[in-house]
């Protein structure tokens, strides 16, 4: 299965939406091999204050959203799931709100889903075919 289709299985990871300076934070740790202190994190920060960023990160882990370990007297923090992870969760909870709408509305968001799936790549349409038939037939045994 194609990586952005797949869901983590600890759901509460995404407990809602982050603002622009905790989705910047957690950008920056991506880009990190390793965890990551306030001490780190501040040199790509400049404009906001020490604190700010250590409430931010925090905030984050009070989430769920990073985890943190602490070495000394600082915190260390890594984000709990990798980008395309965090991505397919986020995807997953906002085409979970849309499927809890009215149902007429899907026909088209499906249809252009379909149709974009099929322009981009005809294995992952197969793929998503197969999905398809795979659930309907989980559905058959119930």
């Amino acid at each position: 299965m194609t990586p952005w289709l797949q869901q983590s299985t600890d759901r509460s990871v995404v407990a809602g939406r982050l603002g622009p300076l905790e989705r910047r934070v957690l950008e920056a740790l991506w880009t990190r091999a390793d965890s990551a202190s306030v001490r780190d994190l501040q040199p790509e920060f400049p404009e906001i204050a020490y604190t700010t960023l250590m409430t931010t990160l925090d905030r984050l882990h009070r989430k769920s959203v990073l985890s943190r370990s602490k070495v000394g007297r600082a915190f260390f923090y890594q984000p709990r799931l990798t980008r395309p992870e965090y991505d397919s969760v986020r995807a997953a909870d906002a085409l979970k709100v849309v499927l809890e709408g009215d149902g007429a509305a899907l026909t088209p968001l499906l249809s252009f889903f379909v149709q974009a799936v099929g322009d981009r790549d005809q294995d992952l349409l197969d793929e998503l075919e197969a999905l398809v038939r795979a659930r309907r037939a989980a559905l058959d045994r119930r």
